[in-house]
């Protein structure tokens, strides 16, 4: 995860991962992004690595309040969602986050 607003990589930036296929959402996995803005590994792998349809959720707003940024309230990005299938499970999949207050971007990444 990039911090667009600073420059740098988005550090302790709190991310959950949702499975959404069945009655009700499943969260899998809440990591802490490093010093890098990336998590220390895999998000899935193995078997848990299957089709579907999954959700990140990006903790943007307690991200920037940790720093000290001066946040309305209501926050205009508070936990940013973003919903992506995996259609083959034999393959890589990479969600990064350009984050900044007002905005975000995301891609399929290499």
């Amino acid at each position: 995860m990039l911090d667009l607003t600073a420059g740098t990589p988005a550090r302790e930036l709190t991310i959950e991962l949702w499975r959404l296929d069945g009655a009700a959402p499943e969260r899998l996995r809440t990591v802490v992004t490093n010093d890098d803005g990336r998590a220390d590994g895999p998000l899935l792998e193995g078997d848990a690595f299957a089709a579907g349809t999954y959700e990140l959720r990006f903790m943007a707003g307690d991200y920037r309040r940790r720093d000290g940024e001066a946040l309305p309230e209501p926050p205009f990005l508070d936990v940013v969602p973003v919903r992506f299938g995996i259609a083959d499970a034999q393959g890589h999949y990479h969600v990064p986050l350009l984050l900044s207050a007002y905005g975000y971007s995301t891609y399929r990444g290499s």
